[in-house]
């Protein structure tokens, strides 16, 4: 993370700040709190609902309505239907929105409610949001940093910045060595938190100025794109809309020059017209779809915090990943050790005599302890050592078993400049043990020089593979040796070293292997060091030949065009900071492609908001990265991920199929309309029957077809790209095929009620066709629903389908056959012969769907076998 320089301070009087002073100072910076930005007012965001296309059409077709209401006693019918409908729209939308941006408000949580300050020479515990530049702050172990400052005083400090940085290992913190200021002095940083030791800081930023408040900052000014999905229906609306105003245009003009009919007359038609060519109910159904998606992922542990990523998690084409706590466990662990006993390093879960020496060593000099409370492990003491008693604890041995035996009498704490640990123990036959652990190059050992050689080939051979090495030396004393602590510790004897990493989760290699699979290319973006990055990228998977590896400073001398140059090549990204994550994510993201991003720390925030799918972890997860997220894994597991993205191309698939159930017939009610205009009938469908064959007859079965569940082969193709048409992948064959068997059934339908059984009265033509309309597009949507050829198992699958078909069918019955409602509706009773010509007819476009599924895959199936 790239840091802002502090190098000439003007140091603040050893009693800090008068209450005047920071008065004053409070006045001209502000409060030490987190700004978020403005939000629309409600008015607003219903504009911008309102502004979309269809909802255009709609307003235009409920101000019609309106009018030939008013002035034209047309009736209010139509103006409520299709109001309720533009209404229903809006609060959906809003109520998406009510639940997403709250990255913010997590930032501001993590604002200290106190911290302790010294003013006028005394400390004070005051609110964490007055304090200001220039005030003392005292740190401990355990405290949070309530602002960036420098470290003026400092005794073994320890400061944990894996929230901001992502690196697992505490940063030591000194005192500065020229009191004029003049070299660069230590840093601490807002938010994160003292692990160990003591520290007077002297504040220099607060609030947004702060390294969190840049990462606030940039939360503010990211914004999300649309979905890929979303971009597509609004392409469909557009195209819609158009078809649908030139269509009322012609059919207006038509309608006085060739019908003669009255402009009121004529309205009523282009209303009808812009209601057809509307599908009412595809917003409606779409969130449902996508609703339902979300209780699924629930039940595989993601928790879709934005409803539209459920879509969009189906069609990522990048997942990009943070090492510390996704792809690994976020846990040091001892994975090798190596003694001079023997000539290769071992497999910590083999553990030799001499092993058992130096892990009992290690076990004294330790500080660190683990216990389970309530059922919850609880760990206390720095990440190295935690280690150290994880290994004592994996072979059923502990620090106080050891200390029974050898109890400690004193410590030499470790601290940045020796890079080592010492302690005095008393043995059962008086004499002392003396253990040195740390750094392997500042160990006092008497070494001789091929085991020094040696010594020194493990040494740096763990460090090729990524392990950070600890190594520990003793000695025997008389219990009369001094204790003077460099003659105690020199010429030592060498017991060994072990290395250290936060080992991969287990689940995440064949996860990273499915993906691949999937057509998903995943990629490592980490604040932690390149060499334990790429060592950790291979071992998983994620790092092949060929694939890069690239530092955060090569990164930004490259262009934004060498950068897009190079991305398809780059699998691992190390030491980057949060401008740098954001900037990759779009880098993927102007290539084309969709990117999700995981991540636990603060400092993946803004880039889990810029990316079309931010992922944070559950359990080791911030506030801050969770509140910025899209989905939220509740078991932290990468592999959860997979299952998402299964679930999402499910989701995306019903969508699919919604469209198709929706817009065929839409279409053909279009042609419908046009055709019998132009052929002179006038219009062969009322307004309000067009909106009850959309609203009831589509939309009743097509609330259910989200429960359908995936195709077999969908994770075996590749991600719907970004600039994929929604009409690609059969569908538009689909809709042509639907939409030309309703236009010529239906104008049949109308030909041979309107003239030949009611000797040119409409109502009897209009009621045959609504019949056929209505059930024959709820019956068809069989065929639609499964790529497969239908088969009485396809037919049952779904349960809750066929009761809303049987609902929907009784309910249009009902409609046609009942007085009262036939009146409202402009419908007649039909005699029996209408009756066996509109029965067969609702079955057509079935069965025409279904002989074009089989030729479909009878041609694929030989093309296939020509290519073999």
């Amino acid at each position: 993370m790239k840091r802002k320089e502090m190098k000439k301070i003007n140091l603040t009087a050893q009693q800090g700040l008068t209450a005047k002073q920071a008065q004053d100072q409070l006045a001209a910076t502000g409060a030490n709190e987190l700004i978020a930005a403005k939000k629309p007012a409600l008015w607003q965001q219903v504009a911008r609902h309102l502004s979309d296309v269809s909802s255009l059409v709609l307003l235009f077709a409920v101000g019609l309505a309106s009018y030939m209401a008013l002035f034209q006693g047309g009736g209010w019918t139509k103006t409520i239907v299709i109001g309720s409908i533009l209404v229903i729209n809006v609060i959906i939308g809003l109520y998406q929105e009510a639940s997403a941006e709250k990255a913010l408000a997590a930032l501001q949580s993590m604002s200290l409610p106190t911290t302790t300050v010294r003013r006028d020479d005394i400390a004070q515990t005051i609110q964490a949001k007055d304090v200001v530049p220039g005030d003392l702050v005292l740190l401990k172990a355990g405290d949070q940093v309530p602002a960036d400052g420098i470290v003026l005083q400092s005794t073994n400090l320890a400061v944990d910045e894996a929230v901001l940085t992502g690196e697992s290992v505490p940063v030591t913190k000194e005192k500065i060595v020229d009191p004029d200021g003049a070299t660069e002095a230590q840093q601490v940083f807002s938010g994160t938190a003292v692990t160990a030791g003591t520290a007077i800081v002297q504040v220099v930023t607060t609030g947004m100025a702060t390294e969190l408040g840049q990462i606030a900052g940039l939360l503010n000014k990211t914004k999300k794109r649309a979905t890929p999905l979303q971009g597509r229906l609004n392409k469909l609306s557009a195209w819609l809309t158009t078809f649908a105003v030139m269509g009322g245009m012609a059919i207006f003009a038509l309608s006085i020059w060739m019908q003669n009919q009255g402009l009121a007359d004529s309205l009523m038609i282009g209303i009808s017209l812009a209601v057809a060519a509307v599908p009412e109910t595809l917003p409606i159904i779409v969130t449902i779809s996508l609703a339902h998606g979300v209780k699924r992922m629930a039940k595989r542990n993601a928790i879709m915090r934005r409803v539209n990523a459920v879509e969009t998690i189906g069609g990522v084409d990048v997942i990009a990943s943070d090492k510390t706590g996704t792809l690994t466990q976020n846990q040091m662990t001892i994975t090798r050790y190596w003694t001079p006993n023997t000539k290769n390093a071992m497999a910590a879960d083999t553990l030799t005599p001499a092993g058992e020496k130096m892990m009992r060593y290690l076990g004294l000099a330790t500080n660190a302890e683990i216990q389970e409370v309530a059922g919850q492990e609880q760990t206390m003491g720095d990440p190295t050592e935690l280690a150290i008693v994880r290994w004592l604890k994996g072979h059923d041995k502990s620090r106080q078993q050891f200390e029974k035996q050898a109890p400690r009498l004193a410590e030499d704490p470790f601290d940045s400049t020796k890079k080592t640990m010492a302690t005095v123990h008393r043995l059962a036959d008086g004499q002392q043990l003396v253990i040195v652990k740390g750094a392997f190059d500042r160990l006092p050992v008497a070494w001789q020089p091929q085991a020094l050689a040696q010594a020194k080939a493990v040494h740096d051979q763990f460090g090729q593979q990524a392990l950070r090495v600890l190594s520990v030396g003793y000695k025997v004393m008389p219990a009369t040796a001094t204790h003077d602590w460099t003659e105690l510790t020199k010429d030592l004897t060498f017991a060994g070293l072990v290395g250290i990493i936060d080992p991969p989760r287990p689940e995440v290699i064949p996860a990273i292997r499915e993906a691949k699979r999937a057509g998903i290319k995943p990629v490592m973006i980490t604040g932690d060091h390149m060499v334990t990055a790429e060592a950790i990228a291979k071992e998983i998977g994620l790092l092949t030949p060929g694939q890069l590896v690239m530092s955060g400073d090569e990164l930004r001398t490259l262009t934004d065009d060498e950068l897009a140059a190079q991305i398809q090549d780059i699998a691992v990204y190390a030491r980057v900071s949060p401008t740098d994550k954001i900037r990759i994510v779009q880098a993927w993201q102007n290539a084309g492609k969709t990117v999700a991003m995981t991540g636990d720390g603060v400092n993946d925030a803004p880039a889990l908001k810029a990316a079309d799918v931010g992922i944070a972890m559950g359990i080791t997860g911030t506030e801050v990265s969770k509140g910025a997220a899209d989905m939220v894994l509740t078991d932290d597991n990468f592999a959860t991920i997979i299952s998402a993205v299964r679930e999402g191309r499910t989701v995306y698939q019903n969508i699919l199929k919604a469209v198709e159930f929706l817009v065929g017939v839409n279409f053909a009610q279009i042609f419908l309309m046009v055709g019998a205009v132009l052929m002179g009938w006038g219009a062969p469908l009322l307004a309000e029957q067009l909106l009850l064959i959309n609203v009831l007859a589509d939309g009743i079965p097509g609330f259910y077809i989200s429960r359908e569940p995936g195709e077999k082969e969908a994770m075996e193709q590749p991600p719907v790209a970004n600039d994929e048409s929604l009409f690609a992948r059969g569908l538009g064959s689909r809709l042509a095929i639907r939409a030309v068997t309703f236009t010529f059934l239906t104008l049949g339908i109308y030909a041979i009620g309107r003239f030949g059984l009611s000797a040119g009265q409409a109502t009897m033509g209009m009621t045959m066709v609504f019949l056929v309309l209505a059930v024959g597009s709820m019956v068809d949507i069989y065929a639609i629903k499964d790529r497969q050829p239908l088969t009485r198992q396809s037919l049952m699958r779904n349960p809750v389908l066929n009761g809303a078909m049987l609902l929907a069918v009784a309910l249009v019955i009902a409609i046609a056959t009942i007085p009262g409602l036939q009146s409202m509706f402009g419908l007649v009773s039909l005699p029996a012969v209408a009756w066996a010509i509109v029965i067969p007819g609702m079955f057509v476009p079935t069965i025409v769907l279904e002989i074009a599924k089989r030729w479909q895959r009878r041609s694929t199936n030989t093309w296939v076998a020509e290519i073999d």
